[in-house]
């Protein structure tokens, strides 16, 4: 990959070498590692790569993104100073070869370092938003009963295949199967893939199409559910009640609102910026946004909830 990006510096790039050039391209343009005009005395120096050093604080830095528990620290340790190293003599022959000076790389930098200082300014914005209070937690809780203590937790199971495969013949098959083990035999015998599974989930956590389905299903009954490309076939098992006291969900109801107030703080500064800005849309075939998706944001909102409590078994 090397040896064809090097022989394609004053040619023009095509989607592959470019795909493999830009991530280099970008560190090289946001401060390239083992650069010792700004290195820490204290920082000790793990590897030196054709005279750039790789350090302590680098591996560690490598090491809080990819959230590696203490347990793995040792294993994870190597892989991502060998992955530092390869990194390294990438970005070294980058720029040997003026890769970060090629156009398309140049803008795939600017459009990366905008990204960055923006998300940058909005998370210290947000940053100060205080947590909820007690008073708030309780009041989530006592608001959500189907989420809390009244939670109903149904177990199933189900097979889950490709639409294209619900074709006439299986569905006039299908009222003669009693269980998904028959289904999932018939399947076998006509060579049709397909996921099994049995799972557990709190009613109020399922997406609404099949919710509704559950409410009034009977222990064993079989039931389709179309997703787009995928159908879901489920035969559910038990349907209990599962409550969650307040002690146990308050860590989450916790991280849940500050989540949520974070989020409209970040809505909240866009809005100003907006208000304040002198936004003139200069291509007459672009049509200015009428409102703002008020509903698309908070349908996203509501769906951060479901998912935010989907941990309390």
């Amino acid at each position: 990959m090397l040896n064809t990006a090097s022989g394609m510096v004053y040619k023009p790039w095509t989607k592959i070498a470019m795909s493999g050039v830009i991530a280099v391209a970008i560190s090289l343009a946001l401060g390239g590692c083992g650069d010792k005009s700004h290195g820490n005395k204290a920082s000790q120096s793990l590897v030196s790569v054709n005279g750039k050093e790789i350090t302590v604080h680098q591996l560690n830095e490598e090491l809080a993104r990819a959230n590696v528990q203490a347990a793995q620290k040792d294993a994870a340790s190597k892989q991502i100073l060998s992955a530092l190293v390869d990194r390294q003599l990438l970005e070294q022959a980058a720029a040997k070869a003026k890769v970060d000076r090629d156009p398309n790389v140049m803008q795939a930098v600017e459009r990366a370092k905008a990204q960055i200082v923006a998300q940058a300014y909005l998370q210290g914005r947000v940053a100060s938003v205080a947590k909820p209070e007690k008073a708030e937690i309780e009041a989530f809780y006592k608001q959500n009963p189907p989420l809390f203590s009244e939670r109903k937790l149904v177990e199933m199971e189900q097979l889950l295949l490709d639409s294209r495969q619900i074709t006439d013949e299986f569905k006039a098959s299908l009222g003669n199967f009693k269980s998904l083990q028959e289904v999932a035999a018939w399947l076998d015998t006509k060579g049709v893939q397909y996921d099994r599974g049995e799972v557990a989930r709190s009613v109020a956590e399922l997406p609404p199409q099949i919710s509704e389905r559950l409410k009034d299903a009977r222990k064993g009954q079989l039931f389709v559910i179309g997703m787009g490309p995928r159908t879901m076939l489920v035969q559910m098992d038990t349907v209990k009640d599962n409550p969650v006291s307040l002690a146990d969900a308050s860590a989450q109801i916790e991280q849940l609102l500050l989540n949520k107030k974070r989020k409209e703080a970040g809505e909240a500064e866009l809005q100003r910026l907006k208000a304040e800005a002198k936004i003139e849309y200069l291509d007459s075939s672009i049509e200015k946004p009428k409102t703002e998706l008020k509903e698309v944001v908070k349908k996203k909102a509501d769906d951060d909830i479901s998912r935010g409590v989907s941990g309390l078994k």
